[in-house]
């Protein structure tokens, strides 16, 4: 029976700023200047690659996305790359012709040409796309006789793995390290065949963002060091979580195997990290099995010998201390990192004992203002479309590093950049102009501006969509609260949104549910010591603001530790140790810097007779007798959290009295910024962690007589700490850099130095 002819219509108009096209006969509407590739996409309808992401810029080199084209009712002649055609109105596209499997089918025979047969050894087995694709388009047999090629392999750190001799040369981790890194740190040398990638310098990979080039890589040419030869990937299980090591909270999957941590790997979210993540988020899951990790309850003995006990012993020891110094003798101190739950339960405990000292303000110096950490003006995700961005005591690279991405971002859609720092720190792009400053200038510097005395005022008042961020050194200043007045009176001149990156994980969900004070501040509880203490979380040597006074004042106290390290400090203070679990192996809720509170299911399994610190908090709560603690599951204290709104003070703290000496800078390392980073032997080899030192100016050190190397002996009239000397111009006339959270700088709080030679 012959074909009866069909009628034919006029495709429907496409809304304004799409066109209609036709993809292996499915009709589409795409937006103008779309490549086909992503047409294709966003309507399901597969094309195989390797070159293109969809995160980074096009290069076309693969070749693998070959289809057939039809524009204007002719056959276009040859078969074009779907990543690199832009779509047109009318275009008609093969996917699955004949002579699309055939340029596909090619280009996959040219990329295994040199490609080796190892995949019983690549740790890329079983999730790569080579190998995936090599089943539906590879041949059965190898036309290939010659000689393969064998790429010499280069060390690029204790991160990432190479394995260069795979490389297909998409150039997939070169656009990361150039796009999203901004350190422009990979590339290709020599030619054709002879093409490599890696570093021009042979040194190891300096960004903080140098994970995701394992992400990329479509083959095993660069892949997770630290998880290599370890486990196949068909062997883990995918857990739901998020990062905890700064207040973007980005999303993840766990890989475990058995309950271990084996890997970390993004999780998608475009209002959070998109598909990134930075390198402290991926790899510190080796500090959940450090050697001094907190297994079983310990009490110290009436002669200062530690010894471990059940549960109960435990607990009524620390509810015995607990009921001995209720009311304001009792101080209340929780990390910043600290879920909602558990924050929860630490306030109905401390409300029970009549005990108004409670805080997680650790690393605070100045609380003229009562600073509460608050949700960002202006979501993560729009910094990227502000028009201009002023940066005050603030590097994202450290304290956030995916924040920095979003202002590199912004800053190639043409946004400008504005800093007013104490140090000219090493940024991902280009500032339109700055403010070098020492720490005590910085309100005076921003004040300036808002006045309209400075030149960056003029700037600011062109732009549409701007935004002030308040970083670390700003929030621990000890004239913070000057600062913060100051950065909001420039908001108010230039119409500008103020975010203000919070001090930990959950500062802002602990802020939420009643973490805070109605009597003392965690600066005061120090200064006027109490007689016993609740630590939540912390290492006492190193999380404090002045680790010198907590250390004085701990230590002549009692203390209840819930810890997951048995560290030697911890020893040192407490009289008992209650082992609590990290955020992997937890039910938990933590609200990140956009008040978007995330929840994650136990990703891993507790260490020894360690318990969630939720279930700990609610038997000490019973056995002390207090109301509040009559759920008997997550859901059921989830149901009873409340959250508080909590109004700042009109305080101001006093100007910095004049005097000789250097002002201290003090930022935290970005991979000593917590317990887990500093265990994670992997961070702690990364180029980004520097040895303890102080960093002065080269014309203050001359004066000083003091050299590149040299020991300097530096006091803040309570504590002394022999540093070495290395000098930097970026560094503010009259400041020295010392970076905290490291044994060595513990004894200095942040204020006034003297810097001598030893």
């Amino acid at each position: 029976m012959s074909a009866q002819p069909t009628a034919t219509t006029a495709p429907a108009p496409a809304p304004e700023g799409m066109v209609n096209i036709e993809i292996d006969g499915v009709a589409l509407h795409a937006p103008k200047g779309s490549m086909i590739i992503q047409a294709a996409d966003q309507a399901g309808i597969p094309i195989p690659r390797f070159c293109y992401h969809k995160k980074l810029p096009i290069a076309a080199n693969c070749r693998m996305c070959m289809v057939e084209a039809e524009m204007g009712g002719k056959p276009v002649p040859k078969p074009l790359p779907a990543c690199a055609t832009p779509v047109a109105d009318g275009m008609k596209v093969s996917t699955r012709s004949q002579r699309a499997l055939r340029g596909q089918r090619n280009a996959m025979e040219f990329l295994l040409i040199n490609h080796p047969l190892d995949c019983p050894v690549c740790d890329q087995g079983g999730e790569c796309e080579l190998q995936d694709l090599s089943l539906g388009y590879g041949r059965s047999v190898s036309r290939f006789a010659e000689r393969k090629r064998v790429v010499a392999d280069e060390d690029i750190g204790p991160l990432v793995a190479t394995e260069m001799t795979r490389c297909i040369h998409c150039t997939r981790c070169i656009r990361a390290t150039a796009e999203v890194a901004g350190t422009y740190e990979l590339g290709g040398m020599y030619r054709g065949e002879r093409l490599q990638i890696g570093t021009y310098d042979g040194k190891p990979l300096t960004t903080e963002l140098s994970g995701n080039v394992i992400d990329v890589c479509p083959v095993g040419a660069l892949t997770n060091k630290v998880f290599q030869f370890r486990a196949r990937a068909w062997e883990l299980v995918a857990r739901e979580s998020i990062g905890y090591h700064d207040a973007l909270g980005s999303n993840l999957y766990l890989h475990t195997r058995r309950g271990e941590v084996m890997r970390a790997v993004p999780r998608d979210n475009e209002a959070v990290n998109e598909c990134w993540l930075s390198d402290r988020d991926r790899y510190s899951h080796q500090g959940l099995n450090a050697a001094d990790r907190a297994t079983k309850p310990m009490i110290r003995d009436g002669e200062g010998a530690w010894r471990d006990c059940s549960w109960d012993d435990a607990l009524l020891h620390a509810a015995e201390i607990l009921k001995a110094h209720r009311g304001d003798a009792l101080g209340v101190l929780a990390h910043p990192a600290t879920s909602n739950e558990e924050g929860s339960l630490l306030a109905r405990i401390a409300a029970g004992l009549d005990c108004g000292n409670l805080d997680h303000r650790l690393r605070r110096n100045d609380f003229a203002d009562w600073p509460v950490a608050e949700p960002f003006a202006m979501p993560v995700a729009d910094v990227e479309s502000a028009d201009a961005i002023v940066l005050i005591g603030c590097n994202p690279r450290t304290e956030m590093p995916l924040l920095g991405y979003r202002i590199r971002k912004a800053v190639k859609r043409g946004a400008k950049v504005f800093a007013i720092n104490p140090v000219d720190f090493d940024l991902l792009h280009p500032l339109a102009d700055k403010r070098i400053v020492k720490p005590s200038q910085l309100a005076a510097a921003v004040q300036g501006i808002a006045d309209g005395s400075d030149e960056i005022a003029d700037m600011l008042e062109a732009s549409r969509n701007v935004v002030v961020i308040l970083g670390d050194i700003a929030e621990t200043h000890p004239q913070a609260s000057r600062i913060r007045a100051a950065a909001r009176g420039l908001a108010s001149a230039c119409g500008a949104k103020v975010n203000r990156i919070p001090p930990g994980a959950n500062a802002v969900g602990l802020a939420r549910v009643g973490v805070l004070p109605s009597a003392r501040d965690a600066r005061a509880m120090l200064a006027q010591p109490r007689q016993a203490y609740l630590l939540y979380g912390i290492e006492p040597s190193l999380d404090f603001a002045d680790a010198a006074a907590a250390r004085k004042a701990l230590g002549a106290a009692k203390v209840v530790a819930f810890s997951h390290y048995a560290c030697e400090t911890s020893r040192a203070i407490a009289d008992v140790i209650l082992p609590i679990g990290l955020l992997p192996e937890l039910d938990a809720t933590l609200t990140n810097a956009d008040g978007l509170a995330q929840t994650v299911r136990p990703g891993a399994k507790l260490p020894g007779e360690a318990k969630p610190g939720w279930r700990v908090l609610r038997a000490l709560g019973e056995q002390l007798g207090l109301g509040g603690f009559d759920f008997i599951d997550i859901a059921g204290l989830r149901a009873g959290i409340a959250e508080h709104d909590f109004a700042a003070g009109n305080g101001m703290a006093p100007m910095p009295t004049a005097g000789e000496g250097f002002e201290r800078i003090a930022t935290a390392p970005i991979y000593r910024s917590d317990a887990v980073l500093r265990r994670s032997p992997a961070l702690q080899a990364h180029p980004l962690t520097k040895a303890p030192c102080v960093v002065l100016h080269p014309d203050d050190a001359a004066a000083a007589g003091l050299a590149q190397g040299a020991i300097a002996k530096v006091s803040d009239g309570n504590g002394t700490a022999a540093l070495p000397v290395a000098l930097s111009a970026q560094v503010a006339r009259g400041a020295a850099w010392i970076e905290s959270c490291h044994e060595a700088t513990a004894p200095l709080a942040n204020g006034r130095l003297e810097v001598r030679r030893a």
